[in-house]
């Protein structure tokens, strides 16, 4: 379970990459959000303030995939799917946005499997 503190940790660490990085309609964001039951992975356009693609593990369309496999192998799936949805919207380099969590365990997997979908970054 989270506590507050460590929730404003990563609150912190977050605000302090996202002031590093940005991304634009050529090179968008990767962004992950992580909670105890569920990944969430979205492509953001920050220039332009819009969502590209994205994919959750509370997606219906995954819902049957994902059924009796452990958090790390969902987070591997979601990472190919959020990489096939942008490169069917022409998106093939984007910026790594691990929001403020480690680069371990879940988000690593989600980073993986973007790469083997053929995101660059």
């Amino acid at each position: 379970m989270t506590t507050a503190k460590s929730t404003l940790a990563r609150k912190r660490r977050q605000r302090r990459v996202r002031a590093k990085i940005s991304g634009t309609a050529q090179r968008p964001r990767l962004n992950v959000f992580r909670s105890l039951s569920g990944i969430y992975a979205q492509v953001i356009d920050d220039v332009a303030g819009h969502t590209l693609a994205s994919a959750s593990s509370v997606d219906t369309q995954l819902a049957p995939e994902l059924v009796g496999k452990n958090k790390v192998d969902q987070a591997t799936l979601i990472g190919k799917t959020v990489a096939e949805r942008a490169l069917a919207e022409g998106i093939t380099e984007v910026v790594f946005d691990r929001g403020g969590y480690l680069y371990h365990g879940r988000i690593k997997a989600l980073a993986d499997g973007a790469r083997e979908g053929g995101l660059k970054f």
